[in-house]
């Protein structure tokens, strides 16, 4: 099919949100990264998603309401903490896994009884799914596997001819995917996903935060994936990335030590006056490592980078987000030295 590139302007969103209620998808720019919409409640749009994405059907969607207040109708129960939480963080980047009614396909859920729910602050995003009136269903618009999108131009490379239109609302804000938590208790939660919403942000309103095992580490054998992002080697370039701990001077040795064409390096701003070898820089901080990630591994690949060291981030605050992308970007490969 012919893609179109549609505008912000009202009447843009105005034929995004047609698009969507006619059962098509759409690339569509929220504050995290851009998601390929489509209409949460219609089996048929959401198979096109997995379709578009060459997405695993047990990988389950996200589902995008223009107001927390609306997850009573696709939901089963909401435990009083959501609604704290929600009053905290929404709209914003933080996703929370609900019990799900029949009004959400089992499609869309990946085969699971929870749902995530999310109400992006995104103005693009917030608008089309009020225009349209459905919740819309929003995995990354990528290819599955490959670096989530932080612009229309990445969407218009992974899915053009693939997807009904793509609408550019300019670059993400964040630049990594919402923070994915569970309900444990009362005034418990688990992290499934690490985003810009932190553990210490949660915090503040809950008494107790829990990091998933799975956030640094490949789910077992059998296991369910209950948030996106958990069980597949994801947000990968054709490049081989490599991760690598350890001081500055240790890294430089070991990247000596293995260079060669097509070598490259991704290392914190701060570097790069040290630094001899051929590198692309991601920030001075973990909110710009955040922003730039997935921005820089597309741009490796278009350098013609084959194998990538990655200088690891912290795992504090953010850091721990981009620490949790990278280590899957690389497969789970990580160099300590």
């Amino acid at each position: 099919m012919d893609t179109v590139l549609l505008s912000d302007s009202i009447i843009e969103l105005e034929k995004a949100a047609e698009f969507i209620r006619d059962g098509e998808i759409v690339g569509i720019p929220t504050e995290t990264v851009y998601g390929l919409g489509a209409d949460a409640s219609n089996e048929d749009a959401v198979r096109k998603v997995f379709e578009a994405k060459g997405r695993p059907a047990d990988n389950p969607l996200i589902v995008h309401l223009a107001d927390f207040s609306q997850a009573k109708d696709f939901t089963t129960s909401i435990p009083d903490i959501a609604y704290k939480l929600a009053d905290r963080f929404c709209p914003g980047p933080l996703t929370m896994v609900l019990p799900k009614n029949d009004r959400i396909p089992m499609i869309t859920s990946g085969g699971l009884d929870t749902v995530g729910i999310r109400v992006p602050s995104h103005p693009v995003m917030h608008r089309i799914i009020e225009l349209s009136g459905r919740p819309i269903a929003a995995p990354s618009a990528n290819t599955s596997g490959y670096p989530s999108p932080t612009s229309a131009e990445h969407v218009m490379r992974d899915m053009k001819g693939k997807i009904a239109a793509v609408v550019d609302g300019g670059c993400s804000e964040f630049g990594v995917e919402s923070t994915v938590i569970a309900i444990e208790g009362e005034n418990s939660v688990r992290i499934l996903r690490p985003g810009c919403i932190t553990a210490e942000m949660l915090k503040e309103v809950c008494s107790e935060v829990i990091i998933d095992h799975a956030i640094l580490h490949e789910l077992e054998a059998g296991q369910k994936a209950a948030s996106p992002g958990m069980k597949y080697k994801h947000y990968s370039p054709k490049a081989d990335i490599i991760m690598v701990e350890g001081e500055l001077d240790n890294f430089i040795s070991y990247v000596g030590s293995h260079y060669g064409d097509n070598v490259y390096s991704l290392i914190f701003d701060d570097d790069k006056e040290k630094f001899p070898y051929r590198y692309m820089t991601y920030g001075k901080n973990s909110s710009e490592q955040a922003h730039l990630i997935f921005q820089r591994l597309r741009e490796l690949d278009d350098a013609g980078a084959h194998r990538v060291y990655v200088r690891a981030p912290e795992t504090r605050g953010v850091g721990l987000a981009v620490y949790n992308r990278l280590i899957r970007a690389a497969g789970f490969e990580v160099i300590r030295i």
